[in-house]
């Protein structure tokens, strides 16, 4: 799944500093006994460390754009597909809108 980022905001990575308070995006993929997950979810983007000078609060995020690639493997030569949801914030440098859940089907051949 490819995220593109409006100019100005910024979306966070699924792995945060200890300090951080940044909702990370986090996806929940359901069970399908036809798929073998491989692996975790990487981010294919250029992360920002972010440092806010204020707060002394740090965060991974990416601005533009960021891809969530995970390798699954069938179980058998079928028709199926990969879901869940993902649950994200967005931020600016003022101000961050509510986290939001978002179903998604990718299907698979």
């Amino acid at each position: 799944m490819k995220a593109v980022i409006i100019p100005g905001w910024h979306l966070y990575s699924q792995q945060q500093p200890e300090d951080a308070i940044a909702i990370p995006t986090e996806f929940i993929l359901n069970q399908n006994p036809l798929l073998i997950l491989k692996g975790k979810i990487r981010e294919v983007g250029k992360m920002e460390r972010f440092k806010d000078a204020i707060l002394g609060i740090t965060a991974h995020q990416y601005s533009g754009q960021v891809s969530f690639l995970q390798t699954v493997e069938l179980k058998a030569k079928v028709k199926t597909a990969l879901s869940g949801t993902v649950e994200y914030q967005t931020c600016d440098d003022e101000k961050c809108l509510p986290p939001k859940k978002i179903p998604f089907t990718i299907p698979l051949k």
